[in-house]
Order: C-alpha cells, then structure tokens, then sequence
C-alpha cells in the first residue's frame, strides 16, 4: 500500500471528528427570545390599535347624520274647546312640535336626572353601556337600553330598531358626530319632541295633555318629574292613575327622580318637599270620549276649507284649532241625553242638540249621537227632521238670504233650526255658524274668525215673529234657582214637533235669549223598503218624548247660565 494513502487511512481513524451539541432547553431558549418576541407582539397590538383607529376614524368621516323617520317629524293636529281644554287630535301620530323655550327648566332637568344624568358633559355616548349593548348583542341576552339621552334619540328618530352589532356601531357614531355638531339643547328639543311617553302620545306636548290636560308649558315640577319616570318603561306606566299597583311602582320612581333634582341642584329643597305625587287624567278614556269626534269632525272639515288645503294635509300639519265649543256644556249634554227614550221593534230613537250664539254664530254645543264609534253620522248637523210647527212663527215674514232658503227647507237639520231662532235671539240678524275660532302653527296664528253677520228681518218683523213664539213660552229655566240666572233677561222655551198625539215622529224644543239659542230634537226611524234606506217612525211614549226634550233643554240652559254667572257674564 502506498505509503500516502496508508497515512491518510490512519490520520481519518486516529483523528477524532467533531463532539455533538447538547439541545438547549425550551424554557431557556423562551427566556432567551421573551423580549424579542413581546417587542414583536407589541408591534403587532400597536398596529391592529392603529388600523382600528383609523378605521373608526374613516367610518367617523364617512357617516352622515340621516334625516329623521317621516313618522318622528309628522305631527298631529290638536283640537281645543273655547277655553283652552283638550278636545282630541287627528294625524297618524299624537305628536305635535315645541321649541325647548316652551319646556319648563325642570322638566328638562327631571328627563336628564331619569335618563341620563351626565348629558350636559357626556360626548354623546357611554363607553360602557355601549360594551354592554354590544355584549347583549354577541351572547343573545336581554336588549340593552338605549344609555344617553343622545343615542336614545339617534335609536328613536334616526335609526331602524334592528339589533345588531353594525347598527349599535352606526349609533354610536352618530351620537358622536351629533354631540360635536349639534348644541346640547339642540339635542335635548329633538328628545323631547320624539320620545315615547305612554298613552299613544310622542313628545312631551302630546304626553303632558294625555297625561294631565295641560301644555308642556304648564307642566308642574311633580307632573315633569312624572312624565320623566315614564319614559323608562311607557307600555307600563300608561296605566297610572287607573291601576293601583302600576301606580304606585311609578310614584316611587318619581320619588327617586325628584330626589336626584335635589341632589344637583335642578330644584330646592323646598320645591323637593312640597312635591306632592300629581293626580292623572284617567285612562283609558271615557264615555264622553269617543263624542268628542263629532265636535273634532265638523271642526276639521271647516278648518281644512279655512287654510285651503286637505284635511289629510291638516291633520298631519301640526296645527293647533282652537274651536268654539264648551266642553264642560258637551259633557252636560251627553249625561242628560243617556236617558232617552229608547226605541222598540226596530225603531231607531236620535236625539240632537245644538247651542249656538246668537248675533255671532259660535257653536258652543253639538250632541251628534251617542257613540261616534257606532254612528260616525251627525245627527246635529246633518240629521233632516220633519218640519211640523217648527218654523210656524216665521209663517207671515219676508225674510232675506240665508235664512229664507232654510225657512222654506220640509225638513231642516237641528242646526238650521238652531240658526232660524238665533236670529229672533238677536233682533233679526242671522250669524253663518262656526265651529272654528282660531288656527295656529308653531306659535303663529294662521286663522282668527270673524262672524259672518248680516240684517235678514228687519225689527218690525223681528218683533213680530219674536212675540209669536212668545205667546203661551214659559221660562226656559228649570226652576225658579235657576230662573234668577238671567234676571234682566227675556228667556223662552216653545216646544213643537210632526204628528200629532201619540203618533208623534219628531219632537223639538227651542230656547233662546240673546246670550243662546238652544235646541233639542228627538227623531224616530226605521228601516226602509230598501236596502240602506229609513223612513220615520213614531217615538216611543215613555217616557213622553216632549218631556224629556224639555228636560235636557232645562237641564243645559242651566248649566250654561250658571257657568256665564260664575265668569262674571
């Protein structure tokens, strides 16, 4: 063997090759990178906070504030009697518009202490309350309210009621962008304007004439601080006043509101202690409710053809008619009228009244029927009796337009013949009815009435048909209590119908000075050969229709001259 490869043989054999590395323990080589590893990890945490924020800050850019809802801006149009007291609304949403001027400071204050107590310094949303919401969201638990009073509104007015994660972000949003672009009070208006209160009434407006029959400007501190109570679970609270155990729930809630006033300062100790827990229009309504749409009906109509638009158009205006009608008289009416004669054997009894000014044409009273709900027809206005000896002391006049085209009508509406007796009320001037005295929108008056008055007998016959009706007249007071009302003036009451006997279809009884001419009219019906016809029939003799027509005339005259005593008339 060569001597070379002999050495290269025993070199590879004796020479030793390399020693194999011991492998580092995973703990040790986990502390070894631990700060490596976190400095990335950071980074990576930094980054995500990063693209997070920006885009928050993106979405931030790109959301616009969105108009409201057209329910939440639609308004209704609220009726009033002549002094001031809730007649009823029309519009496909009890709310109705008021500056935050027109909201007491406590009642402002009484909302923000119920609802969310850090509004006047919050940034439009609470962080916590929206991870909660979200949390609810996530796992499927309970809804979550709606936190500040800011996103309260952008849920209520601006946003669909969905529930989901992207909805809550898009509140969110929108609450902040509201907060940095809208004032606090601008905010706050817009709440109280589109909140939910019970009772079908959105808005403050509509919620403190539900609730206590009064504007939100009226409001009292223990009426705000009730209403405030309520918002938190309206469905519920809506029954305060008429259900013991719900009202009681809410008076301890008001309870806590007022004290949270005191606490900041919104109120006095004072006010705080002479707070006595309000007392509630009940609810549902009454009776003498669902009556009222009659008055709301023809007073609709004629303001609708006053402002030259639709009563569609009207209704959702948010107008404010301020009627003719004396509420406390239509109520009185409704209560004498519930014990009328009824009918029999398919006949069908109404009874109409109507009170008006003579010399002036104010419709203060308007009994149309007994339930709107069951008879939408106004008997009042539009029911045709059979003239008889109603119109009998005009038989000799010549009188001017209108009154001789309704003089020559066979079967007049109690109204036109409310109208014929007026104007003997007032010496011989005929005054066109209404029922509307005043339109207004957004604190502006729209409309104001102006009587439609004109000569249509002159005094002479004036006179002389005044002094027919006379003839055989009695008092038109009950009593002599009742007598002394109007000492210094000349009251009649003559009384007629159709028929004669007790065959009598129709029976009227009409009593007038020159402060009301009042009518009541009894009427029978049946139905006719037709399908949708009706013909008259006899009234039923007990009680004896006469009788009780002259009752229900007693009985409101009295009531009516007791009221012009009481105000100083």
């Amino acid at each position: 063997m060569n001597a070379k490869v002999v050495a290269d043989v025993t070199a590879r054999t004796t020479t030793p090759g390399p020693r194999h590395r011991e492998r580092t323990p995973l703990r040790i080589r986990f502390r070894r990178t631990r700060g490596r590893r976190l400095r990335r990890l950071g980074y990576a945490f930094l980054t995500l906070i990063a693209l997070l924020c920006a885009t928050v800050v993106v979405a931030y850019h790109l959301t616009t504030i969105p108009k409201p809802h057209p329910e939440t801006v639609t308004q209704s149009t609220v009726f009033l009697d002549s002094g001031g007291a809730y007649l009823g609304r029309r519009g496909p949403v009890d709310r109705q518009d008021v500056p935050l001027s027109g909201v007491p400071r406590h009642v402002q204050e009484a909302v923000i202490a119920a609802e969310n107590r850090s509004f006047r310094t919050d940034r439009g949303i609470s962080p916590r309350a929206l991870a909660r919401a979200t949390l609810a969201t996530l796992t499927g638990g309970d809804q979550q309210g709606g936190s500040t009073i800011t996103q309260q509104y952008v849920k209520n007015a601006l946003l669909s009621p969905e529930r989901s994660l992207s909805r809550k972000a898009r509140e969110a949003l929108i609450a902040i962008k509201l907060d940095r672009t809208r004032s606090k009070d601008e905010i706050l208006e817009g709440y109280l304007n589109t909140v939910y209160f019970g009772r079908g009434a959105a808005g403050i407006q509509s919620a403190a004439r539900n609730y206590f029959g009064v504007d939100a400007e009226d409001l009292t501190v223990a009426q705000g601080a009730a209403l405030a109570s309520i918002v938190n679970i309206p469905s519920y609270y809506e029954k305060a006043g008429s259900d013991g155990k719900v009202t009681a729930r809410l008076e301890n809630r008001w309870e806590w509101v007022l004290d949270a006033m005191a606490a900041s300062g919104a109120i006095t100790a004072k006010q705080r202690a002479e707070a006595r827990f309000p007392a509630f229009r009940f609810y549902p309504p009454g009776e003498t409710e669902g009556q009222r749409q009659y008055l709301i009906d023809v007073a609709s109509k004629e303001a609708a053809g006053r402002l030259g638009i639709t009563e569609d158009q009207l209704a959702s205006g948010g107008y404010s008619v301020t009627t003719t009608f004396d509420l406390a008289l239509q109520d009185r009416a409704t209560q004498l009228v519930q014990d009328r004669p009824g009918g029999g054997r398919g006949v069908r009894v109404h009874t109409a009244v109507v009170g008006m000014v003579p010399g002036d044409g104010a419709l203060r009273l308007l009994y149309g029927g007994s339930d709107y709900a069951r008879q939408p027809f106004n008997d009042a206005v539009s029911g045709a009796v059979e003239a008889g000896t109603a119109l009998e002391p005009f038989g000799k006049v010549k009188p001017g337009d209108p009154l001789r085209a309704l003089l020559a009508t066979p079967a007049p509406t109690p109204l036109n013949l409310t109208s014929a007796y007026a104007t003997l009320g007032a010496g011989g001037k005929y005054a066109t009815p209404y029922t509307v005295a005043r339109i207004t929108r957004e604190g502006r008056t729209v409309y104001r009435a102006r009587p439609e008055v004109r000569r249509v007998l002159d005094e002479q016959m004036a006179y002389w048909a005044d002094a027919r009706t006379g003839a055989g007249s009695v008092p038109v007071a009950g009593g002599p209590a009742d007598a002394a009302a109007f000492p210094a003036e000349r009251s009649v009451l003559i009384t007629g119908g159709a028929g004669g006997g007790t065959t009598r279809r129709t029976v009227w009884t009409t009593g007038y000075d020159t402060r009301l001419a009042l009518t009541v009219t009894l009427f029978a019906d049946r139905a006719g050969g037709k399908k949708g016809t009706t013909v008259p029939a006899q009234l039923p003799n007990d009680p004896p229709p006469t009788k009780f027509a002259e009752q229900v005339a007693s009985g409101i005259w009295g009531a009516a001259t007791k009221s012009e005593a009481e105000g100083g008339g």
